[in-house]
């Protein structure tokens, strides 16, 4: 349960969010394009952030670039 100490990580990278057009998800509610997110961890798909409701989140990459 690893997961639920990814708050309390170092910051990996940072990145920033280049939209908020999801086809699924409500993605909007809790990012907001160009704003810039610490990213706690990574897979291949997603990165896991600290959202604007200050919990972290998975979100794919396709939403973000490098910074």
């Amino acid at each position: 349960m690893i997961h639920k100490q990814w708050e309390t990580f170092d910051t990996i990278k940072k990145i920033k969010c280049v939209h908020t057009d999801a086809k699924k998800f409500m993605v909007k509610n809790v990012l907001s394009a160009g704003e810039i997110y610490e990213v706690k961890n990574e897979t291949e798909e997603f990165y896991f952030i600290l959202d604007n409701t200050n919990r972290i989140g998975g979100f794919r990459k396709n939403y973000f670039e490098e910074i």
